[in-house]
């Protein structure tokens, strides 16, 4: 019989997760404001990707400019913000608002 897997809500205080089943676990329910990406802003610099802890930046390569942002995967945004603080503040292409539940 195979273990069952339990939900990031089931674990244990001080539990342990098997490696790589982090996207087993859709976390964006868990916030309470969201960042919002204005493409148009956008300099593609991927200081918000790279400072992103969850992964929620989503990139793609573009034939002339590399790699670019292409919206936040809110399956994995825990809202933390740090995306919007990072984001050059000539630029602001992301901002910070409340969740929509």
């Amino acid at each position: 019989m195979a273990d069952k897997k339990l939900s990031a809500a089931e674990l244990e205080a001080g539990g342990l997760v098997e490696a790589g089943t982090a996207a087993e676990f859709h976390t964006g329910s868990w916030r309470s404001q969201r960042p919002v990406w204005n493409k148009d802003k956008c300099i593609h610099c991927l200081t918000c990707w790279i400072s992103c802890p969850d992964s929620a930046i989503k990139t793609a390569p573009d034939e002339k400019k590399g790699t670019v942002v292409t919206g936040i995967d809110y399956n994995y945004c825990k809202g933390c913000g740090i995306c919007a603080r990072e984001c050059p503040p000539k630029i602001a292409a992301l901002s910070m608002e409340v969740e929509r539940k």
